[in-house]
């Protein structure tokens, strides 16, 4: 017979102490009181006193985040500029037991840097009356600085009890020692019930709709250069989201013309904060104005022109906004599998059928990911053990797995369905160790382009590095299964890729400039073969080939438009630190073009050689297309109306995004370098603990 104390340790039951939780007033601090299996915890932010100045101007643009043990569970409103702010935010958390405490969190917001922390308090749970509201004064403080006066948070809480919970984890002390069969079915009945609430918890990773943004032009912006124009370009920020337009020289009229999406998390929308900057080389970027969103003021499903006034500077942003509900995405158990289900399924294939090519062009097909286990992970902790959960995205969708503590082998067993809006998407599957006072540390990466799926198969992947180009420790156990319209897969090819918010930007690195530099060469030195094979035509150093090229040669007349850049030279002079950041940011320039030229090359080089058969089949099908066209319709008639279609494109649509369909084409096309990135390592059988453990056995 086992002892009941140990079982409790052991297993880590959910045992609180009575302190002031009893209603009769009587102290019963040392009687343990079994979990009733789940709190609510209503927690009302009331407001903020004589907090700490972050700003130059002396002011701050404060922000609350609430964690329980290793989770952000609420995060506040911005208020800017004031050191007293009002919040009245409530906010509604489910927990499943009493002992980690309720961190409070203050942060400075900071477009575009990192937030800067302005102190932290903490609420011990224990100490709360159940059913009885609490209003509470916290202290903020800096624990490197601790003597430091932070200001203060009140708040308003009230702790209750789920009981309609408890049936899940209530066990009497019989069943808890009686034996081996009954503590396992325990711990499994806990196990589940921990489950359920974490997928409660994660419910806040689920959109519920997507914010489409077109950012279209500036008008009449400030001035910030010495030569009275600027280099302007615009951050928005939606909560956690970012993105970050391109900038654009010289000019107080810029004409960006980007489109993105941004998530929804609110039900009630949330608000976009947008700043315009003025690029310097070697300086801070200058301020040049900012403005808002509300999106709970804008109608769904219909799109909306805006034209906002800079505060704080001046000049107009131009934008377009669409709001529309979210498409198919989901977190589920293994048990609870869409393409399992018969019905189901043949709704899903029936969706994206020949059939229905020109329905809702945007939803070219369905993914679905089975997050099955890992195996032989890194050790990230000091015990030799990490606690990993998994991040899956495609695009700019990105869900999350829940976190498998102290384990090194740890089964997830989740299923993710995804929409594809662009088939040429590429799946990344992370797998990251959670930490509880700094950011996750990473374990290892997998890269998988849709096109090379093999549906219903599980299979084992090696994690590689974050830049994906080595085998790190561990294996990821994933089930993928692809659904799309080939006739929407091949339309969207012709429209511009998604682009990423989240990508971090290139940094100098003197390996990946000599890289970009050699890969450039060996494209220069493919065409300078090429010229050098046409000029042995005209030399007739072999006679059948040069009569050949004689009767096919046309004479091709090509347009060269050359643009002058006049450089204006600054006459402020900048310091020796100021130089070198100017230096490193040509350099990083330099770097980045190396890299697009390469990359432009080694596409048209892979269409060629047939690395994505799906595309290579497309240009196929295109010139194949082209070609009857040619038969039956005189070129001057297909240049005539390509001519009218481009002339009258503004007028028919004027926010319409500039596109160049074989450019756009060509990005679907892996380089060399995105090749050995999505290339699949094979797994070691050996590495396995179920392999070996099976050795063993034998």
């Amino acid at each position: 017979m086992l002892d009941s104390c140990k079982l409790k340790s052991a297993f880590n039951l959910p045992f609180i102490y009575n302190k002031k939780i009893n209603t009769t007033g009587t102290s019963n601090a040392d009687v343990p009181l079994a979990d009733p299996g789940m709190y609510q915890l209503d927690i009302t932010l009331r407001r903020g006193q004589s907090l700490a100045a972050r700003d130059r101007g002396g002011t701050s643009d404060p922000y609350v985040k609430f964690k329980i043990g290793r989770k952000e569970v609420f995060r506040s409103k911005i208020i800017h500029k004031n050191l007293n702010p009002v919040w009245e935010e409530k906010a509604c958390i489910l927990i499943d037991h009493l002992r980690e405490p309720l961190y409070i969190k203050v942060f400075d917001y900071d477009f575009g840097l990192q937030d800067d922390f302005m102190g932290s308090a903490f609420l011990d749970l224990t100490q709360l009356e159940l059913n009885r509201p609490t209003d509470v004064t916290l202290t903020l403080k800096d624990p490197h600085y601790p003597d430091h006066d932070l200001g203060i948070i009140l708040l308003s809480v009230l702790l209750t009890a789920k009981k309609g919970e408890s049936r899940d984890v209530d066990l009497s002390e019989n069943e808890v020692v009686g034996s081996y069969f009954s503590v396992k079915s325990f711990f499994w009945r806990f196990q589940t019930q921990s489950l359920r609430l974490s997928d409660q918890h994660r419910k806040s990773h689920l959109w519920r709709g997507i914010v489409s943004i077109t950012l279209i032009e500036g008008r009449a912006l400030k001035a910030m250069d010495s030569n009275g124009l600027s280099d302007p370009y615009v951050k928005f920020r939606l909560g956690h989201q970012k993105y970050k337009s391109k900038i654009m020289p010289k000019t107080l009229n810029p004409q960006w013309r980007e489109q993105f999406d941004f998530h929804l998390y609110e039900e009630r929308g949330g608000i976009i904060d947008i700043t315009a900057w003025d690029k310097d080389a070697g300086k801070r970027d200058d301020f040049i104005g900012r403005c808002q969103v509300d999106l709970s003021s804008l109608s769904r499903e219909q799109t909306h022109k805006l034209e906002l006034q800079l505060e704080e500077g001046e000049g107009h942003l131009v934008l377009l906004v669409t709001l529309t509900a979210s498409p198919t995405v989901s977190i589920s158990d293994l048990s609870a599998n869409s393409l399992e289900d018969q019905k189901e399924r043949e709704e899903i294939l029936k969706r994206y059928s020949p059939l229905r090519i020109f329905h809702n062009l945007k939803d070219v097909g369905f993914l679905q990911v089975k997050v099955i286990r890992a195996e032989s992970l890194m050790a990230a902790d000091v015990t030799g053990k990490s606690d990993p959960f998994c991040v899956v995205e495609l695009n700019n969708d990105r869900l999350l797995t829940h976190t498998v503590y102290k384990n090194l082998n740890p089964e997830w067993n989740k299923v993710f369905t995804f929409n594809i809006k662009d088939i040429h998407s590429v799946l990344e599957v992370t797998v990251y160790d959670e930490d509880r006072d700094r950011s996750a540390d990473f374990l290892g990466k997998v890269a998988i382009p849709l096109l090379s799926i093999q549906n219903g198969e599980q299979k084992a992947y090696v994690l590689k590095n974050k830049q994906l180009t080595g085998p790190t420790k561990g294996v990821i156990y994933l089930e993928i299964d692809v659904i799309f319209n080939a006739v929407k897969a091949s339309l969207r090819t012709l429209i511009p890729k998604e682009q990423k918010y989240i990508e971090e930007e290139n940094r100098l690195s003197k390996q990946l400039l000599l890289r970009n530099f050699i890969r450039t060469k060996r494209c220069v030195m493919v065409l300078v073969n090429a010229a050098y094979y046409v000029n042995s035509c005209f030399d007739w150093d072999s006679p059948p080939r040069s009569l050949a090229a004689f009767v096919v040669v046309e004479d091709m007349l090509e347009d060269e438009e050359e643009e002058d850049d006049k450089d204006d030279k600054d006459s402020e002079k900048k310091g020796f630190i100021n130089k070198i950041y100017a230096i490193q940011e040509v350099c990083v320039s330099v770097q980045n073009i190396l890299d697009e030229v390469a990359s432009f090359g080694e596409r048209i080089k892979n269409t060629f050689n047939w690395t994505v058969p799906f595309l290579s089949w497309l240009a196929i099908v295109a010139l194949c297309v082209f070609t009857i066209i040619l038969y039956f319709i005189p070129l001057r008639y297909i240049v005539l109306v390509w001519g009218i279609n481009k002339f009258t494109k503004k007028l028919r649509s004027p926010y319409a995004i500039d596109n160049n369909e074989l450019l756009d084409f060509l990005s679907r096309v892996p380089s060399d370098v995105q090749v050995v990135q999505y290339q699949e390592l094979k797994p070691d059988p050996s590495h396995s603990p179920y392999k070996r453990k099976k050795n063993n056995l034998g």
